[in-house]
């Protein structure tokens, strides 16, 4: 396995996804269909993958399949790829539990969001965070994604916990697009600060964002590289072109999540569409839609390990 000190984050950067747990048609977890969803992020060039957080359907997991995910990901990447287990939860204690179980599997940093429906002030969430760091001696990436959690992570709050060692940097899915100019100047210089809304990824790098941890990547990882490469040279026409190329994919990925995304990686070959409940497949009108976004894009932005299979409307 890579090791790095626990406040080293120079790894984290670029487009990372944010895996989809594959279910079987029985509704267990299909590892094989995970192992190729990883290998392919491997040969893509992808600097970490997240496994068990929202795309992954976490909140449908049992703790053993949780863990099962978990360690299943560690043993396929080898060290060839880092591996970002989710651990969060609306509850502290299992939210600990979730994060020293990732560690003793062998993951590299855990993703921990902020706690969802209880609603809890600055100061809980803070106590929270500071909670879980001193259970653990892996990186913690913090999750601020306010349309699931109904309490935003706030400036104020994020730069005193990114002064401990253990918080290393933050996925930011609230869209607010100046936010990493205001957070550069709060946090520490090695702290990075990850876009969370392929949407609005490209101005989330130009105005200093570090990467993203995405849902579009798992579709196009090589186009998405290419994308952040480009606006780190400077080549930001060219990196506009490539992002406006994914757009309706992107869009269309960010209606039914992950239920969206499940079933254009079947049309890829790469994994079974089901969900569990209480989501649901999509339906077949969306389903021809996303065949018809698919369709239109060139092979090599899709580069598929099988065939693309488009259905007949």
């Amino acid at each position: 396995m890579i090791t790095l000190p626990a406040n080293s984050a120079h790894w984290l950067s670029g487009y990372i996804p944010d895996l989809p747990t594959p279910f079987d048609e029985t509704g267990g977890i299909d590892l094989i269909a995970l192992e190729r969803l990883c290998e392919r992020q491997i040969k893509a060039g992808a600097s970490a993958i997240v496994v068990g957080e929202t795309a992954g359907e976490a909140s449908t997991l049992t703790p053993a399949e949780h863990d099962a995910i978990i360690r299943t990901a560690i043993k396929i990447a080898r060290g060839r790829i880092r591996v970002i287990a989710g651990a969060g939860s609306n509850s502290t204690s299992h939210a600990i539990e979730l994060t020293r179980q990732a560690e003793f599997a062998g993951a590299d940093a855990v993703l921990s969001v902020v706690p969802y429906y209880n609603k809890p002030m600055q100061n809980g969430i803070e106590a929270h965070f500071r909670a879980i760091a001193i259970s653990t001696t892996l990186p913690i990436i913090l999750h601020d994604v306010l349309g699931r959690t109904a309490r935003e992570l706030s400036d104020d709050t994020l730069a005193k916990l990114s002064q401990h060692r253990r918080f290393i940097g933050l996925r930011d899915a609230t869209g607010d697009l100046a936010r990493p100019i205001r957070l550069r100047s709060m946090v520490p210089s090695g702290f990075r600060l990850l876009s969370g809304d392929d949407a609005t990824a490209l101005a989330f790098f130009a105005n200093g964002g570090d990467g993203c941890i995405s849902l579009v990547s798992n579709v196009t990882p090589d186009l998405c590289r290419e994308i952040f490469s480009s606006c780190r040279q400077g080549r930001l026409q060219c990196a506009r072109y490539l992002h406006h190329r994914i757009a309706r994919l992107t869009a269309e990925l960010s209606k039914e999540s992950p239920a969206s995304l499940k079933y254009a990686l079947s049309l890829l070959g790469l994994m079974p569409p089901e969900t569990r409940l209480p989501l649901t497949q999509l339906d077949g009108q969306a389903r021809d839609q996303m065949a018809r976004v698919l369709a239109a894009l060139p092979d090599e932005d899709l580069i598929p390990d099988e065939e693309l299979v488009v259905e007949q409307a």
